[in-house]
């Protein structure tokens, strides 16, 4: 069988480069089937520390939110070096997401009220737990990728490429920002 090249594999993806609103809905569409994501700080070391967080939610300006400890070393990381990198992944759907941004640590009350839920009981004695705080990442670039027609379909149609020696055409990718 035939080799296909980089070039030709990369022909394969349609790229649809999204911007404001449909970036900020793509975040909100994938943080809506998969909340978890891996949380890095200090992205100039090796190796990364990065960690599972939950995002509380997607705002309508795009930004992230996460409820954190004043004593983690994620918060403490941030103080010194406040550019992170969030991955999501949905499996189910092979949806793929990399956020590079900003984050702050704040301690408003207002927006703790906003984003608490009983699942943080886990972690804090309740929203007026001291060590309770928020970090907003605000989205810089990012980049993600998709698939047309959901795993099943995308799956069936790998494996009739494989078959026929077709490029396959299935994936969508690109660059995601909101500014």
């Amino acid at each position: 069988m035939e080799k296909k090249s980089a070039d030709s594999q990369k022909a394969a993806s349609e790229v649809k480069n999204l911007t404001h609103q449909e970036a900020i809905d793509k975040f909100k569409e994938l943080v809506k089937h998969e909340s978890i994501c891996l949380f890095t700080t200090q992205l100039t070391r090796v190796p990364l520390m990065t960690r599972p967080m939950g995002v509380q939610k997607v705002c309508d300006q795009g930004n992230f939110w996460f409820l954190s400890s004043s004593e983690s070393e994620k918060n403490a990381e941030i103080a010194i070096d406040d550019r992170v990198q969030l991955f999501f992944m949905n499996p189910s759907d092979s949806e793929f997401l990399s956020v590079y941004g900003k984050a702050t640590v704040s301690r408003d009350q207002a927006k703790i009220d906003e984003l608490w839920n009983p699942i943080a009981n886990a972690w804090f004695e309740g929203k007026d737990d001291p060590r309770l705080t928020i970090i907003k990442v605000t989205p810089e670039e990012g980049f993600y990728w998709d698939t047309k027609s959901g795993k099943l379909v995308s799956m069936i149609k790998i494996l009739a490429s494989a078959v026929s020696g077709k490029t396959l055409e299935e994936g969508v990718e690109g660059t995601i920002s909101v500014n």
